[in-house]
């Protein structure tokens, strides 16, 4: 009987302890980094789409900007409005950024990493329902935005509280089922399982992508960013729920929505791109694990992380906002109908396919998945969108109405300034 490899055997109890201790410091440390950089990253590439230059002064090319930063804020006076709930106003920066960074907690980052004293998965809490948990974690952050509007006693930042959290009960629904798709595709709960199922079956952006970019849109609309950032929208509610903050009770709020942004993209990898799976190749999942492995998943996954960061920032600079009406009926007229008709076309291809008896690993089941998938993105954004529905802006007029201004503006463009006088 062949010796058993220590390298791959469960950890003790000590050692699972120590490691998962080791773990947390180190996603705490690169997540906070990562969170500042975040913000000049923000600038560098704001400053490049409108073609000038970014923070460059502090550092070489600007990287101790952040530091800078944070120094101005820790040093500047804290404020205390008069009629404010003082002990909700003190808390609500804290709840809105802690749920975002526990959410990392149940989000595999990379292939396992033998030890001598066994092998250490890559994620701090390999939850059997880690993707529960981090839809029902990252929903608390909105309590954050919410009591900030409430105990803050100021109009302005009371709306942006409502708006908040009107937008988060409209967009978490299409956000759940959404991801519904990827759990009848995996049969599993856990993020593990589900990268390990994209692995062998294909990236569920591609078997998906209808739920793909429902997650995507939502993820938009739950972190308040451009163009679903109506909570803060400062052409209207001038900051919005952070209106009576400052120093560093302020920043808070930034580095959450950083935080967020950070967190939604890593939830967004994991679900439909694979996770820290390196495409196009079955050494990284399969085999002994080695230290090449986990290094090497880790930074491929990092990659993909960073690829949606920026993807945020620079739809940022590029979309305008909505207006209020259009985020609640595309988040309740379009992508809830479109979820729920999604799931019930896939459960249904799902249950034929099985009963055919294909293996789901098999190319004839990956196959008629991504046929019908094509199909549907083709009904869904060529046939019935067209540009109609999917749209930042749009007139409420009939056609009719709105060809028949367009004549008349195009006759009197023609008339001389007396002729329109008369």
């Amino acid at each position: 009987m062949p010796a058993l490899d220590p390298m791959q055997l469960e950890p003790s109890t000590w050692v699972f302890i120590i490691f998962t201790v080791l773990k947390m410091l180190a996603i705490f440390t690169i997540y906070m980094v990562g969170v500042a950089y975040t913000t000049l990253a923000e600038r560098k590439i704001s400053a490049w789409i409108q073609d000038r230059h970014g923070p460059n002064r502090v550092g070489p090319w600007g990287l101790l900007q952040v530091i800078a930063d944070g120094v101005k804020n820790f040093t500047k006076e804290e404020t205390m409005p008069g009629d404010v709930n003082k002990a909700l106003f003190i808390v609500a920066p804290a709840l809105a950024f802690i749920p975002a960074l526990i959410a990392w907690a149940v989000i595999p980052f990379g292939a396992p990493l033998p030890t001598p004293w066994g092998r250490i998965d890559l994620v701090v809490a390999d939850l059997p329902i880690g993707f529960l948990f981090t839809l029902a974690i990252t929903s608390i952050g909105v309590y954050g935005i919410v009591l900030a509007g409430w105990a803050s006693n100021n109009k302005y930042a009371l709306l942006g509280g409502l708006r908040s959290s009107a937008q988060m009960v409209s967009y978490e629904i299409a956000m759940g089922m959404s991801t519904v798709c990827v759990l009848l595709v995996a049969g599993n709960v856990s993020l593990s399982e589900i990268v390990m199922q994209q692995a062998t079956m294909g990236w569920n952006a591609l078997l998906l992508s209808i739920a793909a970019f429902l997650f995507l849109v939502a993820a938009f609309a739950e972190t308040n960013r451009v163009p679903f950032d109506l909570p803060e929208a400062e052409s209207e509610l001038i900051a919005g729920y952070h209106s009576e903050y400052s120093a560093m009770k302020f920043s808070m709020f930034p580095i959450s929505e950083y935080a967020n942004m950070i967190t939604a993209s890593a939830m967004f990898v994991t679900l439909f791109l694979g996770g820290w799976d390196i495409p196009f190749t079955l050494w990284d999942n399969s085999g002994p694990a080695t230290v090449a492995k986990a290094a090497l998943t880790s930074l491929f996954f990092a990659a993909k992380v960073l690829f949606f960061v920026f993807f945020y920032i620079w739809v940022r600079w590029t979309l305008p906002r909505f207006r209020y009406d259009q985020l609640m009926s595309l988040g309740w007229k379009l992508m809830l109908p479109v979820a729920l008709a999604y799931i019930v076309i896939v459960a249904s291809a799902l249950l034929a396919l099985d009963a055919a008896g294909l293996a789901r690993t098999g190319w004839a089941f990956k196959g008629a998945l991504m046929a019908l998938n094509l199909v549907l993105v083709g009904v869904l954004f060529f046939i019935l969108d067209r540009g109609r529905l999917i749209s930042p802006a749009y007139s409420r007029l009939e056609r009719e109405r709105v060809a028949r201004l367009r004549s008349v503006a195009q006759r009197r463009a023609t008339l001389a300034p007396g002729e329109i006088r008369s």
